[in-house]
């Protein structure tokens, strides 16, 4: 997501810092009209140094594993909290305009969807936990030295660049690796889990929005699909996209996995202008094309499971 919100604010003529520490990015999509530092944002003083002169900052980076996160929790929580952290100290010390956090609909927890920006907030994993965190500090920063901000919580999003060797995560991208290579997809439970894919170039110009609309200051707003399908129908359109015979393979239930988990959208709608131009199956075919183009990619398992004890077989085994 970052790389294309790059792009979009370049192409809207915004001088852009972008920074990453490739932790699950290539720097092959790195725009070349932004300037690039490559570092980790747990740096503290780093951080401090590249918040100078800025006024809105764009806060996506994030290890985005819900279900990893009950077995790398600590991990996980590292790489996501520690950032938000130096990120408010630096803005308030650099008089940062407006704070944009992308944060995660894994916030809602198991509630009965569709989830609505007025609902509490109900995590039900590590990751959600951590999310939930940073959304509180910024809130709590806003108030007390007078910056705007607003948190947005996109859903399920897929596209080009998607790291899809990632093992982890991105159940899309880990479909179409795995088909690649000559594997069938796996499903874990029985497939009927509810989600709203959300492809990548729907989401991008909204999200530039809420760095600049006077609408949605101090605004909580969804951002996704409003096309609910199962996962049993994502898989058979992926199949269907890369004109693939294989059949699905179903595995256990994973450990605290979220039934159902879509959002209400009216308000990303009214506030930031977004609509959904793809459908599911539209967006596929763009991301099975470009992931011809870059191949088949060898599993990645970037950050080691501290606890095995219920972690998929496929993840202690290597299996992907």
């Amino acid at each position: 997501m970052g790389s294309w919100l790059v792009d979009e604010l370049v192409e809207r003529g915004h001088q852009v810092v972008n920074v990453d520490s490739l932790l699950g990015g290539y720097e092959r999509n790195v725009n070349k009209g932004c300037k690039f530092v490559k570092m980790d944002l747990r740096e503290k003083e780093e951080v401090m140094k590249i918040t100078r002169g800025v006024d809105v900052v764009f806060h996506l980076a994030a290890y985005a594993a819900e279900g990893q996160s009950f077995f790398s929790p600590i991990a996980i929580n590292d790489i996501n909290v520690r950032p938000m952290n130096n990120l408010l100290v630096a803005a308030v010390n650099s008089g940062v305009e407006r704070f944009v956090f992308t944060s995660s609909m894994a916030v809602y927890g198991s509630q009965p969807p569709p989830f609505n920006e007025d609902m509490p907030r109900k995590p039900e994993d590590p990751y959600g936990v951590g999310k939930v965190y940073c959304e509180m500090m910024l809130e709590i920063f806003s108030r007390t030295y007078g910056f705007e901000f607003n948190i947005v919580r996109p859903h399920n999003v897929y596209g080009p660049r998607q790291n899809i060797a990632d093992a982890y995560r991105n159940v899309l991208g880990i479909w179409i690796n795995r088909i690649m290579g000559g594997k069938p997809p796996q499903i874990y439970g029985d497939g009927k889990q509810t989600r709203a894919f959300s492809y990548i170039e729907d989401v991008i110009p909204p999200l530039a929005n809420a760095g600049f609309d006077e609408k949605c200051v101090r605004q909580i707003i969804n951002i996704g699909s409003n096309e609910v399908v199962t996962v049993n129908d994502a898989c058979h359109a992926v199949l269907s996209a890369m004109g693939s015979s294989l059949v699905p393979e179903y595995a256990d239930e994973r450990p605290g996995e979220v039934k159902h988990a879509y959002c209400t959208i009216e308000k990303s709608e009214r506030l930031l202008n977004y609509k959904t131009q793809h459908r599911l199956t539209d967006g596929l075919k763009k991301m099975v094309h470009w992931a011809g183009e870059v191949g088949h990619q060898e599993p990645t398992y970037t950050l080691p499971l501290e606890i095995t004890k219920k972690a998929p077989r496929v993840w202690l085994e290597k299996l992907l």
